[in-house]
């Protein structure tokens, strides 16, 4: 009897530390959801800023988006995409995936060059607002569910991403 109680007590150890676990923070996938979701409500921001006139405040929200989307780019590069190109096997994805980051940081230099006032600047940032939303669509839809069902060990990759991002984000302050 003292087995059978024994062995009925670990797993109910297990199961709330299992739970503990996944309450102890999001996973990479949803980190990744989460900055896109800040990321869009940023440009819808950029965009009624953009019809008010508003140069200063449409350009410090431009700023901040480009902060958001290197920081973003960069963690995915370093962290989250080579751990999904060694589960999923799916190099066509990611190169396409690495490219568009590549565009996407030519088109946030040229806009942390310009001027608010240049009448080319909303053009650019549209442009990327579009690109950023097909991109988006693309990591959500075909990646993600990819890298889920892999089975990734994203809690994982999470501590490192957030961890990465803090560094990124003070080295932009």
């Amino acid at each position: 009897m003292p087995t059978t109680s024994k062995s009925n007590a670990t797993p109910a150890r297990k199961s709330p530390a299992k739970s503990a676990t996944k309450a102890a923070g999001p996973d990479a996938i949803t980190l990744l959801i989460d900055d896109h979701k800040k990321v869009k409500k940023l440009f819808k921001e950029y965009e009624k800023l953009s019809k008010k006139e508003d140069i200063d405040g449409k350009v410090d929200i431009a700023h901040q988006i480009c902060e958001e989307l290197t920081v973003h780019a960069t963690v995915e590069e370093e962290i989250f995409y080579p751990a999904a190109r060694a589960a999923i096997h799916a190099d066509d994805l990611l190169n396409e995936a690495e490219v568009e980051h590549a565009t996407a940081k030519d088109l946030i230099a040229q806009i942390q060059e310009m001027s608010g006032d240049d009448p080319m600047y909303d053009a650019r940032m549209k442009v990327l607002s579009e690109y950023i939303n097909h991109h988006v669509e693309e990591e959500e839809t075909e990646m993600f569910p990819k890298s889920r069902k892999a089975k990734m060990d994203l809690e994982g990759l999470a501590v490192e991403m957030m961890e990465r991002k803090e560094e990124l984000m003070a080295e932009l302050t």
